[in-house]
């Protein structure tokens, strides 16, 4: 089974999870300090693991991705296209300008 599936899964039960608490929380489940203390503590926990995910998942795409590398140390300058634009990067100044 692919990761990122297994990760999808994973991301979908700790949302389910999460609404759970959120939803007994806000109808009135909760009847004492210490059950609404403990249900809090697993929503944040929640939102933390799907925040660290998210986060891992991020780094993973920003390595898959392919890009223009901008050498800025001396050389001639270079014409590349950036969003349908020439952009004619001088290397030595290091400034970047745009036509």
């Amino acid at each position: 089974m692919d990761p990122l599936v297994i990760v999808a899964k994973l991301q979908k039960l700790i949302r389910n999870n999460l609404q759970r608490v959120g939803d007994t929380m806000i109808s009135g489940g909760v009847d004492n300090m210490e059950k609404y203390q403990y249900m809090l503590g697993q929503a944040r926990t929640y939102q933390y693991m799907l925040q660290e995910i998210s986060n891992l998942l991020k780094a993973k795409e920003q390595k898959d991705e392919k890009g223009n590398v901008i050498d800025l140390g001396k050389g001639n300058p270079k014409t590349e296209k950036c969003f349908g634009r020439k952009v004619q990067i001088r290397t030595s100044r290091r400034t970047i300008k745009s036509r």
